[in-house]
């Protein structure tokens, strides 16, 4: 039988939970998931669960927050001048939008809080500080 070792070409099905059983993300309906196990392509606590499955097994993964998305980073929240956002740009909280970064990457940002002469803006990722849990299914092993 053959079993996952990194390096492998891998598709998944999956679907994401957090703590409460709120579904954050699944392959329901899609093409499975493909990627080379060990590349860095997926979350490091998932990734580390594969090596060893085999094509048709299950299994329900629960990675920390450290081996997902990380720990809320408060420096990445930041508060700017309201007067510099357009008036047409939607500021309620958790309002998604996009900012750019003087070297012009794009960067995704969520509207905490906002006030009149302030808007919180929080550029970390939505599942930071989450702890997740996976139920997995293998597809295929190249």
């Amino acid at each position: 039988m053959t079993t996952i070792r990194q390096g492998d070409t891998v598709r998944i099905h999956y679907t994401g939970t957090l703590l409460d059983g709120k579904v954050f993300d699944s392959s329901d309906g899609r093409d499975p998931l493909e990627f080379a196990v060990g590349s860095g392509q997926i979350i490091p606590g998932l990734d580390a669960a594969l090596p060893g499955m085999a094509i048709g097994e299950k299994k329900r993964v629960e990675v920390p927050c450290t081996e997902a998305y990380g720990p809320i980073n408060p420096g990445m929240r930041q508060q700017i001048p309201r007067e510099g956002i357009p008036d047409d740009i939607p500021l309620d909280p958790g309002s998604q939008l996009q900012m750019q970064t003087p070297d012009g990457q794009a960067v995704p940002v969520t509207v905490v809080d906002s006030d009149e002469a302030t808007v919180t803006l929080d550029a970390n990722h939505p599942l930071a500080g989450q702890d997740l849990i996976f139920d997995i299914e293998i597809v295929s092993i190249n």
